[in-house]
């Protein structure tokens, strides 16, 4: 089953696909990084996260997608443009059949490292440890995006566990 982790952002969001078969079985997909110019028109910029995780999502098929809650930010505009670009991402999602979650950032960082408080580079380091990749994870939004999915995964449990017949 695919699991399409997402770390919003109107800049740069970030994705990260996870084909998930298990709790030791989590392989990573594909990540990367949805970008638009700062300089365009925010409509357009939204359709342009609109149309590239439709693409994900036809090209992926995944059965959720699991995003960043949108909490807190000291600065009421990027606020608003990460809740504007989240908002297109879910809308998109669940138009698409999609089952959406949210996670907040501690809880990503909790499933991820164990630590709740941990930095980016923790985060980063602790993705490639669980899905044994040899490179660094660049831009760090697509490693964050990839420890989304494995938040998913790690609360969730087993994937379509078969039920127990007694």
């Amino acid at each position: 089953m695919f699991v399409l982790g997402i770390d919003p952002g109107l800049t740069r969001c970030g994705y990260g696909v996870v084909d998930w078969r298990g709790p030791s079985r989590v392989k990573a997909i594909s990540a990367g990084v949805i970008s638009t110019e700062p300089s365009a028109e925010l409509p357009n910029r939204l359709a342009t996260i609109q149309r590239e995780v439709r693409e994900l999502i036809a090209e992926f098929d995944p059965k959720v997608l699991a995003i960043e809650r949108v909490l807190f930010q000291v600065n009421v505009q990027t606020a608003m443009s990460v809740g504007h670009a989240s908002g297109v991402v879910m809308a998109e999602a669940a138009n698409a059949g999609c089952d959406v979650i949210q996670y907040s950032p501690n809880e990503i960082k909790l499933a991820v490292t164990g630590w709740g408080g941990a930095d980016k580079q923790q985060v980063e380091r602790m993705v490639r440890a669980q899905l044994k990749i040899e490179h660094e994870l660049k831009p760090v939004d697509a490693a964050d995006a990839i420890a989304v999915a494995l938040c998913h995964t790690a609360v969730v449990g087993i994937p379509e566990a078969p039920a127990v017949v007694r």
